[in-house]
């Protein structure tokens, strides 16, 4: 028998029950509907109406797009993960088919060299990135066919990544990655979606030797701006919020938690939060909600508050979220919705990367 296929039908059994569950509930599995807060209601809501917009955009042949780009395997693996993170499984209920398309369609967009992208995209490896982790994400709730393609694609899309982060750097950029498979320089920005991508791929079994993973490592305490608190672009740079939350997911995923980086990191996020005209906002959302739900306590409880309130009072009608601030004024509301989703539903815990 093939343990790995079995291992992905048994998760989508358990995944699929899990979302039973959570849909007679009316909520995530922690509470029933009249034991949630109102705060928690209104996520749901929101949360709800979002996936609603979501499921109109998505085009004929299962992809997404973003506004400056058309079709893009990063909006598209965005918005599979937003259906994926509020407990939707492909297949299954009301979005089960539109998510499966999406998949297929990634997979589909594969290179020759293993890197997944459209035609189009700015900085190759953050669409690559970004698709990687979410077909590791989703494996497990595959069926056998689809599970057995996603396990090629996925294959040659972590040697690529692998064979990016080997390429010689100095040593300001040893361990990270750039725009393009051979870049020989580094930012935190870029190196998060590969560093997520590789601890997806290793949780379900891929090879992922750990001295990338502690080459990723250090490139990211580098990117630590030490006495100050916090992260910077790359390393020398001064921090921001969006940053700060990169690195620290970054560590918190890799398995260094509460390190010395992180705890300074939390900190300055508590004096310096994440607001909406911070530069490259939703993108932040994502970042520092995952990264300080897994450090936990204060520093979660204030950031989540924090950014559920501007999230909730700034959607659209339509269910849409949209910026109107540096760079992602260009990237649309699907790429907006997305990372808005993905940051508002870290709490159910439905997507593995969630887990603490």
């Amino acid at each position: 028998m093939d343990h790995s296929l079995f291992s992905h039908s048994l998760q989508k059994i358990v995944v699929t029950v899990l979302l039973f569950m959570c849909v007679f509930s009316s909520g995530p599995l922690s509470a029933t509907a009249q034991d949630r807060s109102q705060e928690e209601k209104e996520v749901d809501e929101a949360i709800v109406r979002a996936l609603k917009f979501l499921s109109n955009q998505q085009r004929e042949n299962g992809s997404w797009v973003v506004q400056a780009y058309g079709e893009s395997t990063a909006a598209t693996s965005l918005a599979v993960m937003s259906f994926l993170a509020a407990g939707h499984v492909p297949g299954e209920g009301p979005y089960g088919d539109q998510i499966i398309q999406g998949i297929r369609w990634v997979m589909e967009q594969q290179q020759q060299n293993g890197l997944l992208i459209r035609k189009k995209s700015h900085g190759p490896m953050y669409s690559h990135g970004i698709s990687a982790l979410m077909l590791a994400e989703v494996i497990g709730m595959l069926d056998k066919e689809d599970a057995i393609q996603c396990r090629e694609v996925l294959t040659k899309s972590i040697a690529l990544i692998l064979a990016a982060q080997n390429v010689p750097k100095g040593s300001r950029h040893a361990g990270g990655w750039r725009y393009e498979p051979s870049s020989r320089d580094a930012d935190l920005s870029v190196t998060g979606w590969q560093l997520l991508a590789l601890r997806a791929a290793k949780n379900i079994g891929m090879d992922v030797p750990a001295e990338n993973i502690d080459q990723a490592v250090q490139y990211v305490k580098n990117c630590a701006t030490g006495g100050r608190g916090g992260f910077g672009y790359q390393p020398s740079n001064g921090p921001t919020p969006t940053r700060t939350g990169t690195g620290i997911l970054c560590l918190e995923i890799c398995g260094r938690h509460k390190a010395e980086e992180t705890l300074a990191g939390a900190d300055y996020l508590l004096n310096n939060p994440l607001r909406p005209h911070s530069n490259y906002y939703f993108y932040g959302v994502y970042y520092c909600s995952v990264g300080m739900f897994k450090v936990g306590g204060k520093h979660w409880e204030q950031t989540r508050d924090t950014i559920v309130e501007q999230l909730v009072d700034s959607q659209n009608l339509d269910g849409s979220w949209d910026s109107s601030f540096g760079s992602e004024r260009n990237m649309g509301k699907i790429y907006c919705t997305s990372m808005a989703v993905l940051g508002l539903a870290v709490e159910y815990q439905f997507l593995p990367i969630y887990q603490r």
